[in-house]
């Protein structure tokens, strides 16, 4: 069920995405402060590609820092592909077959917001990972 969501996601969705992440992980890269951004951005996009399966968590070691550059990363970039979230995901949930596919949508907002001190795990890791339990 996995592979059939991401691939009717990948077409509808995922792909336009993807290429927003790419964009802005392009552009963050230019810099090289902005280097690390354009890394979660990246890390995000390929999540955006293919996320049924996966689910971001909140990583233990993530400090001040993170929390200083989600700031930054929010105001630059994040409501921008918040906003894509949104649309998409109120696009697709005009359809039945969209309905499950515009809900993950809106469940990536938070993470297309705040991306730094996040990390993304298979679904079947997820709990060792909050648990602390290294892999």
């Amino acid at each position: 069920m996995k592979v059939l969501l991401n691939v009717i996601w990948l077409v509808l969705c995922g792909f336009w995405m993807f290429l927003g992440y790419l964009t802005a992980g392009a552009l963050w890269c230019i810099t090289i402060i902005g280097i690390p951004f354009g890394l979660a951005s990246f890390r995000i996009g390929f999540f955006a590609l293919w996320p049924f399966g996966r689910t971001v968590v909140v990583k233990q070691s993530a400090g001040i820092a993170s929390g200083i550059g989600n700031v930054l990363w929010l105001v630059l970039s994040g409501i921008w592909l918040a906003i894509g979230h949104v649309v998409t995901g109120v696009l697709l949930c005009l359809t039945v077959i969209g309905i499950p596919l515009g809900v993950a949508n809106f469940k990536m907002i938070p993470v297309s917001l705040l991306p730094l001190g996040r990390e993304i795990v298979p679904t079947d890791r997820a709990g060792a990972v909050l648990a602390g339990a290294r892999f």
